[in-house]
């Protein structure tokens, strides 16, 4: 029964991600996101994965761990990119 409440908690975390990733790559900018906030979300995760492991508790639960850890990797590539081009967009407005 730990399993399927561990689940859900983290199809309930994952949920928000697929939002977060359309919404960076359609804003094309980093304002309003928090790449420090990112990070530590990917440590949690990892945490939770290396108990998982720990503990040899290594059930279908490690997939959704996975599955998470792939989005939020995936919305920090993106906010990179955005501050890319966040910064690119003010070196062109000073200099133009």
């Amino acid at each position: 029964m730990a399993h399927l409440f561990e689940t859900v908690m983290l199809i309930c975390f994952g949920l928000s991600w697929p939002f977060n990733i359309y919404k960076s790559l359609h804003a094309r900018t980093a304002k309003g996101k928090s790449l420090q906030f990112e990070i530590l979300v990917v440590i949690g995760y990892l945490f939770g994965l290396a108990g998982k492991f720990v503990s040899g508790d290594v059930t279908y639960v490690v997939a959704v761990y996975i599955l998470d850890l792939v989005m939020v990797c995936t919305d920090i590539t993106l906010t990179l990119r955005n501050m890319k081009l966040d910064h690119m967009a003010e070196k062109e407005k000073v200099q133009g």
